[in-house]
């Protein structure tokens, strides 16, 4: 099955919403939500505001009732039965849930702005939230996506292809500096030219690869490109890769200099000696994809891999294309090879 995506429920404008409520009658509902923005981008470390604003029929400011007006922010999940609390406020009372506590507050420009900043964000904060503002009987609500700039890799561990169950695919993500990715991001990915055999968890727990060249061993050479879509699968037993999203990050990645090449070991230690750490296979792929980091020396990562990025494809690095060329996991106390170390900045 090839899915090119699909649309997630009607998407009104707020010129929609006004037509629309000129329809009601004189006893119906008289509050309007709306979204100037339907999809906010941003990235990880950043600020951003999710517009939300609400509306007594045709007026563009609040109305004066008696009610107390409550709103309410949630995340959608891939499961819409459930959502995720966000921030309530109600008066003078305000709380932010979870990982959202003392990043998250309503901007509050003018009475009836409901809209929310986020602060610092984090890779989870990606997707879709709702705003819902409640006046006594009567509610209405808007959706706004937030979209993180970054990029979708294929991760596999050493034990090699097809060998994480869904659990393990989130820590394997979490493990290299990055998240299990969403449908979308793998759909954006891949028209970005993404080409990657191999299925792999996502986080609606569906598992999918994306094909640009269609070929015998990817479902077959006469079939169309696409994202290609196994289904829905036990995620206890079911055993595949994954793919992960990762973000900016804050520090600096870096290829050691060093007189000579490292086991793992000494590699991880050179990187502390160099006060920093060995990096991960998530920071390696958002050093080459959004800072365009080139350089052709192989060197050890934090799960034992050794990789190197390539941003201007040549002769004896990566001469078809750019990439973070893979050159395995070796054996770590004997193999030789330079470190890609990471630095953190407070």
């Amino acid at each position: 099955m090839i899915r090119k995506g699909a649309r997630r429920g009607p998407n009104f404008t707020f010129e929609d919403k006004l037509d629309f409520l000129t329809l009601r009658t004189e006893n119906g509902p008289r509050l309007l939500v709306v979204a100037e923005q339907a999809k906010i981008f941003s990235h990880r470390g950043g600020n951003v505001t999710l517009p939300c604003k609400f509306y007594h029929e045709h007026t563009s400011t609040a109305g004066s009732g008696t009610h107390k007006i409550r709103v309410k922010w949630t995340k959608l999940t891939s499961d819409y039965l459930k959502e995720v609390d966000v921030f309530v406020a109600m008066g003078h009372h305000r709380k932010s849930y979870g990982n959202y506590q003392g990043r998250v507050f309503l901007r509050e420009s003018s009475e009836n702005d409901a809209s929310l900043i986020i602060t610092n964000i984090i890779l989870e904060d990606y997707g879709r939230y709702k705003c819902e503002v409640i006046e006594g009987l009567e509610d209405d609500t808007a959706v706004v996506a937030l979209n993180l700039e970054g990029v979708v890799f294929p991760y596999s561990p050493r034990l090699g292809r097809y060998n994480l169950n869904f659990h393990e695919a989130q820590r394997a993500c979490l493990d290299q500096d990055s998240v299990i990715a969403s449908f979308d991001q793998l759909y954006d990915a891949w028209r970005s030219g993404l080409d990657w055999c191999n299925a792999g968890w996502l986080s609606d727990g569906s598992v999918q690869y994306p094909i640009t060249k269609p070929r015998e061993p990817c479902g077959g050479k006469n079939t169309v490109p696409g994202v290609r879509n196994y289904g829905f699968w036990d995620k206890d037993r079911s055993r595949y890769d994954v793919f992960c999203f990762t973000s900016n990050f804050n520090g600096r990645f870096y290829y050691l200099i060093h007189p000579t090449k490292l086991t793992y070991d000494e590699a991880v230690q050179a990187c502390l000696k160099d006060g920093a750490q060995i990096a991960k296979v998530g920071q390696i792929f958002a050093a080459w994809k959004l800072l365009g980091y080139d350089r052709c020396d192989a060197g050890w990562l934090a799960d034992g891999s050794v990789r190197y990025p390539i941003s201007r494809p040549r002769k004896r690095c990566s001469p078809n294309e750019a990439a973070v060329r893979f050159v395995g996991f070796p054996d770590k106390k004997h193999k030789l090879y330079g470190v890609y170390c990471f630095r953190a900045y407070n």
